[in-house]
């Protein structure tokens, strides 16, 4: 058996939307430049039941999140890109670095403490 990936990036998207499937093909693309990270596309109502109680306003929102942490929650522009870079920045930090900034404001505190997220971001099963 495997281990869980350590980072995990997940798109909260919905098949209706323009922007979405715009930026499915990019979104797989900074996915194959990081293979070992875990990357997920999470329609919306499609999956729902993976999304649990999170309400998703505005698209592409995605989630990053190492082991049990969250590092990012929120629409991100939809240009790879931009997810590479925010994705390169946290590959740099250490655990320790990583722990400090997932409770560094009080909204990434409330971010670990929501369990739809933070199944998320693990990628834990019915949890």
């Amino acid at each position: 058996m495997t281990a869980a990936p350590e980072f995990r990036v997940v798109c909260l998207c919905a098949d209706w939307c323009g922007v979405c499937r715009e930026y499915a093909a990019a979104f797989r693309s900074v996915a194959g430049q990081f293979p070992a990270v875990a990357f997920h596309w999470l329609d919306i109502e499609g999956q729902a039941d993976e999304l649990g109680d999170l309400d998703v306003e505005n698209f592409p929102t995605l989630l990053i999140g190492r082991r049990e942490e969250v590092l990012f929650y929120g629409t991100m522009p939809p240009a790879p890109a931009h997810l590479k870079r925010t994705l390169e920045a946290f590959l740099q930090q250490t655990r320790e670095e990583s722990r400090e900034y997932a409770f560094s404001s009080v909204e990434r505190r409330c971010w670990q403490d929501d369990a739809d997220l933070r199944r998320l971001a693990t990628g834990a099963e019915g949890s």
